[in-house]
């Protein structure tokens, strides 16, 4: 999904970094959110899971459902983007693997959400249900 500036909250104009709204209790999100930890640099990136307070609180303030999270979203001061967009904006901030965002960023965004939606579909079948969160909240 592009950039949409009417959804950007009070909240991200002063943010430091940018917040990434997750299901905490997928372990395919656990397990990325766990390998950012290790790549990224710190002052990057805030995990937020969608089921804390907070979560519900900025999927609210943005448009999002709170019942269920379909896709990782990505709130920054300029755009709340989601799916194969935010996942490759995440991606193109830890140092190398932007090598590998910049060329699938030409893929078309329709090619590349379908294979999100299919995954994001599938991930609790495919990789399980977590009973704890990457992130303590």
């Amino acid at each position: 999904m592009a950039p949409l500036p009417d959804q950007v909250t009070n909240t991200a104009w002063f943010m430091k970094k940018s917040l990434i709204i997750f299901d905490g209790e997928c372990n395919l999100c656990n397990g990325v959110v766990n390998w950012l930890f290790k790549v990224a640099p710190q002052e990057v990136f805030e995990f937020v899971p969608f089921q804390s307070r907070k979560g519900q609180s900025l999927l609210l303030e943005n448009g999002f459902s709170t019942q269920t999270l379909e896709t990782v979203v990505l709130i920054e001061c300029n755009g709340v983007f989601t799916h194969s967009d935010g996942f490759l904006k995440i991606v193109s901030k830890v140092p190398k693997w932007n090598l590998i965002a910049t060329p699938l960023g030409f893929v078309p965004r329709t090619v590349r959400d379908t294979v999100y939606k299919i995954a994001s579909k599938n991930r609790i079948n495919w990789f399980g249900k977590s009973t704890a969160c990457a992130v303590s909240f």
